[in-house]
Formats: C-alpha cells, sequence, structure tokens
C-alpha cells in the first residue's frame, strides 16, 4: 500500500490558498482517479483508495497534520518508503519543484507534525509558492490566494504535480528527481 498525503487546511476559507496546493494536488489526483472514499472518523482526514494507493487530506488544520498521517500509515502499516507528502514550499520561487527524502522542516508547521510523529524519512514534493519579502508576514502570505499571474498557471503546475505523484508510485526516486525537478517557474510560461 501506497500513501499520498496532500497538506492543507479545510474548508473554503484556504481553498484556493498557498498552504492548500497539497490539497489541490490530491483533487486533481482524485478527478484522475476515480477512487472510493473510506474516510473515517479516526483517521482524522479524508482518506480515498484507488487499487493499492491511498490519497489523503488531512482535516486536522495544518499544524496537527501527522495526527492524520499517524492514524493512516498505522492502521495500513504503511512503510516511510511508501509514504510522499506534497505540500508547499516558501524556500522556493513560485513553480520550482524538488523532491526530497527527509531532511528538515523548513519551519512547515506540517512537515514539524508529520516529523514528531512518524519521523522525517518519508519522500516529499515540494511545491513552491514563493515566499514575502518579510518573515513576519509569512503565515499571512501562505494563507493568500495566488496572485492572478499565478493563477493563470495554476493549473499547469498542479496538472505537474499529480503526474509526478503518478509517477512516484512505480518509478525510482533518483529518477524522479532528476526527471521531475524545476529550479524555478518559468517552465509554467512556456
Amino acid at each position: 500500500m501506497k500513501l499520498i498525503v496532500g497538506l492543507g487546511n479545510p474548508g473554503p476559507t484556504y481553498s484556493l490558498t498557498r498552504h492548500n496546493i497539497g490539497f489541490m494536488i490530491i483533487d486533481k489526483l482524485i478527478n484522475d482517479l476515480n477512487p472510493n472514499n473510506i474516510s473515517k472518523k479516526s483517521f482524522e482526514g479524508e482518506l480515498f483508495k484507488h487499487k493499492d494507493i491511498l490519497l489523503l487530506k488531512p482535516v486536522t488544520f495544518m499544524n496537527l497534520s501527522g495526527k492524520s498521517v499517524q492514524a493512516v500509515v498505522n492502521f495500513y502499516k504503511i512503510i516511510l518508503d511508501d509514504i510522499l507528502v506534497i505540500h508547499d514550499d516558501i524556500d522556493i520561487p513560485f513553480g520550482a519543484i524538488k523532491l526530497k527524502k527527509g531532511g528538515g522542516n523548513g519551519g512547515h508547521n506540517g512537515l514539524k507534525s508529520i516529523d514528531s510523529l512518524i519521523t522525517k524519512e518519508y519522500d516529499r514534493l515540494r511545491l513552491g509558492v514563493d515566499k514575502p519579502e518579510k518573515k513576519e508576514m509569512v503565515a499571512s502570505y501562505v494563507l493568500s490566494k495566488f496572485e492572478p499571474k499565478e493563477q493563470e498557471v495554476l493549473n499547469k503546475f498542479i496538472n505537474f504535480g499529480a503526474d509526478i505523484a503518478k509517477n512516484w508510485l512505480d518509478k525510482s526516486f533518483n529518477e524522479l528527481k532528476s526527471n521531475y525537478s524545476k529550479r524555478d517557474g518559468s517552465w509554467l510560461y512556456e
């Protein structure tokens, strides 16, 4: 069983914010794969199953995402090598994509929560959302909507992220890193 987790915050208030790009990718995968909804209250998230693939959107709010991930991991006895977490990353430009195994959380509260409950040696799909000018603006920035220019290419970004997640299911991590990483968002405007 493989688990793909998209990080975000539940509810319409947050639906199109930078912090919710992980949810947007999961929604695209749900649309493409037409999985069964197997959510349970104990999972603290929306859980979908397609063949041997689980798709999870924690509904705990970002800073408690690990509770949902841990519940699903424990229930299905999923090993760390079979977990991909998709999340926004303010340390890389909008449209940049990096694949990473383990490592630090970069101050991301969703990753902090997951790391504290299942350790940090899982695969990550980091999607660049850029950063605000001042550090004290980070919280409001990640909870803001994408700029109009970014919204024009957001579907392309989401579709590409979903393709990476699908390829993660059967390709080696190193192959993914070499074929799908993007240093910046210029590819979105080609």
